[in-house]
């Protein structure tokens, strides 16, 4: 196989992005072409294909490339082993793991204030939730059903959910709302 050989996609139809990477792995994986240059330059372009779309797997959807990147990076390892001998496969994954670790160490330090971060993050918030009922304190109703220690309640014609202080009221009672805590609203018997 020649060496235009192994990046030639030929004339298929199929045009996802993850297929051509897993054929360039594949066919870079299988080359069996003789010399010590190409299959250096094997190991090191199954590296770096790896480390890029583990990069990419950042801003892009559904994992495939950041799975893709791992079996090259996996892949470069396996074949330097194979290839190469223990010694300079040894090497090999010693090198991934290191660059592996201190590119997550600069990408963890310094993405999130680069100007690209910036744009994958939001800083505000989206929407209200709308829970808090703070005029319901100090307002009275009736118990709609047994709050034991919590249920309903009508309190200002609403249907609110409700809870005790702790005793259980009993339905039709009247009660006073005593607290708001978020979506909580404390009541206690009049």
């Amino acid at each position: 196989m020649s060496r235009r050989a192994a990046f030639d996609f030929g004339s298929n139809n199929e045009t996802a992005p993850g297929v051509y990477l897993r054929d360039l792995c594949r066919r870079l994986a299988e080359q069996r072409v003789s010399g010590h240059a190409v299959r250096v330059e094997t190991v090191g372009a199954l590296l770096v294909i790896g480390v890029v779309l583990l990069l990419l797997e950042t801003v892009l959807p559904g994992m495939v490339a950041g799975v893709v990147g791992f079996l090259c990076i996996v892949g470069g390892v396996v074949l330097a082993y194979t290839r190469f001998g223990a010694s300079v496969g040894n090497r090999v994954l010693f090198g991934v793991i290191l660059g592996l670790v201190v590119m997550a160490v600069l990408w963890i330090r310094f993405f999130p204030r680069s100007r690209f971060g910036q744009m994958l993050v939001t800083r505000q918030t989206v929407g209200e939730l709308g829970v808090e009922k703070p005029e319901l304190l100090n307002q009275t109703g009736k118990a709609l059903t047994a709050l034991r220690p919590s249920g309903t309640a009508i309190i200002n014609g609403r249907r609110v959910d409700v809870v005790t202080e702790g005793p259980w009221i009993e339905s039709g009672a009247q009660v006073k709302v005593v607290a708001v805590e978020g979506m909580r609203v404390v009541v206690r018997k009049v």
